[in-house]
């Protein structure tokens, strides 16, 4: 407008400081805006020139009035020639702008597809990713489950060997114990009706004179002891088959309140007297350690006392080929600690290696001679005590001194 005001109109009609002004006022926001704005460049790049031949012409025209009006023609020209410019300039810097712009719209568009299909490619590799690491955690689960059943599996035929041999040894056992049980009954009733024929025999020699002290009364006073040794050693081979009844006979899974003091002298007298009924040479001391009013514990009473008889019989066969000096001897002692009753069988035997004690525990293992041992004692008394009544079982042995069974079980 500024412009077309300067060419068409006659420049006295607007003040030169008006104009001037003017241009100032346009060209200022494109000068503050031209390192943001292309436009705002555009813009300045047209002021400019002509700007600066039109102040040149009205300083000749106001200074040099004379040399103006010889060359006014050439002034006006130069003019005309630099607004022209400015406008084909602009022209034509619009076209290359818009240009650049369509491509700059272009690569962008490009640049964002780019983008899209590299997203597109991440979000499948993610999905690839998380899919494999699915597929990887569900076939570890499946793996350990799968190991799991044949632990399992592998456990419970185990279990089943061991509960088919104990069962045989169980029925061998109550067999063998009810054949004992009627000639013993036979030794004990007539041993007991023998003292009373004998003493029957002493009253009617001393009615007929005859006195204790003679030859005839001593005889009878020896026979009369000798019944009553026979009677007294029946009556404890009697309790010791009845307790070989009571552990053959088949556990009935029902759990009951137990005397532990109980069961451990029971058992420690009963694993003794059998040992010696096998071995008559064999010796050896035993003592039973136990704490005075001792909580009951809620278990199954023939599964606990097959735990304490094989424990205590391991610990009297241990001390049979000791080579201690001090004398042979199993010791059993009860306590009872923070909520739980703790059962030490403790010997004096040949103790173990480090070896054998972290094989101990296992099925089939055992370190008696060929024929002696099944090795399913221990495993055994291992399942009854951990599975069955949630307490453990350990061994502190040390070679040459002796060996200690720890068993923990909760009241």
């Amino acid at each position: 407008v500024l412009a077309g005001i300067e060419l068409v109109f006659d420049q006295n009609r607007i003040s030169s400081l008006i104009f001037f002004l003017s241009l100032i006022l346009v060209a200022a926001p494109a000068y503050l805006l031209k390192n943001q704005s292309s436009n705002a460049r555009l813009l300045l790049w047209m002021i400019v020139p002509a700007a600066t031949v039109l102040l040149i012409d009205n300083l000749f025209e106001y200074w040099t009035p004379k040399f103006y009006k010889s060359y006014e023609e050439v002034f006006e020209f130069s003019k005309a020639l630099v607004l022209i410019g400015s406008v084909v300039a602009g022209v034509m810097a619009r076209k290359q702008q818009k240009a650049f712009d369509e491509m700059l719209k272009a690569q962008k568009i490009k640049l964002d597809l780019e983008e899209e299909n590299n997203r597109v490619l991440e979000l499948k590799k993610t999905n690839l990713e998380n899919q494999v690491t699915e597929r990887t955690a569900e076939l570890t689960k499946q793996k350990e489950e799968l190991q799991q059943a044949l632990e399992t599996l592998k456990a419970t035929q185990s279990q089943l060997i061991q509960s088919e041999k104990l069962a045989s040894l169980g029925e061998l056992t109550a067999g063998i114990a009810h054949e004992i049980q009627n000639p013993l009954n036979f030794v004990t009733n007539f041993s007991e009706l023998s003292i009373d024929l004998v003493k029957d025999l002493q009253d009617i020699l001393s009615k007929k004179g005859i006195e204790a002290t003679s030859e005839e009364g001593e005889l009878i006073n020896d026979l009369i002891q000798n019944q009553e040794k026979i009677n007294y050693h029946g009556q404890r081979a009697s309790s010791i088959v009845k307790g070989m009844l009571e552990h053959s006979r088949s556990s009935t899974g029902q759990k009951e309140l137990t005397d532990i003091n109980k069961l451990a002298d029971e058992y420690l007298r009963l694993s003794y007297h059998g040992l010696r009924a096998k071995n008559s040479s064999f010796n050896a001391d035993f003592e039973l350690m136990a704490e005075p009013y001792l909580p009951l514990v809620n278990g199954v009473q023939q599964d606990i006392g097959r735990v304490l008889l094989n424990l205590i019989n391991n610990a009297f066969q241990a001390v049979q080929s000791t080579t201690n000096t001090s004398k042979p001897k199993v010791t059993v002692s009860t306590t009872y600690i923070s909520g739980h009753i703790i059962v030490k069988v403790q010997d004096n035997g040949l103790g173990m290696s480090e070896a054998i004690k972290a094989k101990i525990f296992q099925p089939f293992f055992t370190t008696k001679p060929s024929g002696e041992g099944t090795g399913l004692g221990l495993s055994l008394s291992y399942d009854i005590v951990t599975k069955g009544h949630g307490g453990t079982i350990e061994v502190e042995s040390i070679e040459g001194i002796g060996t200690t069974f720890i068993v923990k079980l909760p009241i």
